[in-house]
């Protein structure tokens, strides 16, 4: 069945936060955190046969958009949800003439970093010692709009 991406809504931050706190290496946040995002940012959920499988959110300022968190539930890994959210939110940023995306991720996420590649994102930078638990570099990324 295929995967619909749309807007999430307020009431889907309890699915969210469940998939959210299912995933180890994901930015962990409150119930209100997510809120506030869902009110002010861009987050687009990702559904299969009815039910919440991944989201991806981002917050917009000055023209530049940040991707802040990107999950996929367990259970449906490795089947292309993850490429379909960025793909849509790369489309969202481009249609609201944003410059760029930009936003950093774990050194060894090699699988994260390879997707990010894959839809014209360049290493720009490295910031040491950035994540904890366990500790390690982030790394930079930004997409770049020509406008």
């Amino acid at each position: 069945m295929p995967v619909a991406i749309r807007s999430a809504a307020l009431n889907d931050v309890p699915a969210i936060l469940a998939i959210e706190q299912r995933a180890l290496g994901a930015a962990h946040w409150t119930a209100e955190q997510y809120y506030k995002l869902v009110g002010s940012g861009v987050v687009l959920v990702a559904e299969e046969t009815g039910r919440l499988c991944g989201f991806i959110c981002a917050k917009a300022a000055a023209g530049e958009w940040e991707i802040e968190n990107v999950v996929v539930a367990a259970g449906v890994l490795r089947r292309g949800i993850a490429n379909e959210l960025l793909r849509n939110l790369i489309q969202r940023a481009a249609g609201e003439t944003a410059s760029a995306i930009l936003l950093e991720v774990r050194e060894s996420n090699l699988p994260a970093r390879r997707l990010y590649e894959k839809h014209g994102f360049r290493e720009v930078g490295r910031r040491r010692l950035y994540y904890r638990d366990p500790m390690e570099d982030a790394i930079l990324y930004a997409l770049r709009f020509d406008r």
